[in-house]
């Protein structure tokens, strides 16, 4: 059964699919031919959905790990921000 993209983007319940079906058994190149998607696009899901073991039992993939930095970052700069406002106010 052949998929093809088109140009159109898959959606994540389909890549989830795929890297299932990789940590099942099956080869890059299996999955590649099946459903018309590349090698390297599949490793790179591989990668994204992969669950990173945490100390506890939850797991993040790559990809939310990545998310929280970026909001951690933002929350930091925010922090920044009001401690200035802050120091502002108090001497008025």
């Amino acid at each position: 059964m052949k998929h093809k993209n088109n140009g159109k983007r898959y959606n994540d319940d389909f890549r989830k699919m795929v890297v299932e079906l990789y940590h099942s058994g099956q080869s890059v190149r299996d999955l590649s031919s099946e459903y018309g998607v590349s090698d390297v696009t599949i490793y790179k899901w591989i990668k994204d959905f992969t669950p990173v073991d945490g100390s506890d039992k939850d797991s993040l993939t790559p990809k939310e790990v990545a998310k929280i930095q970026q909001e951690n970052l933002k929350l930091k700069q925010e922090l920044e921000i009001l401690k200035k406002a802050m120091a502002i106010f108090a001497k008025k």
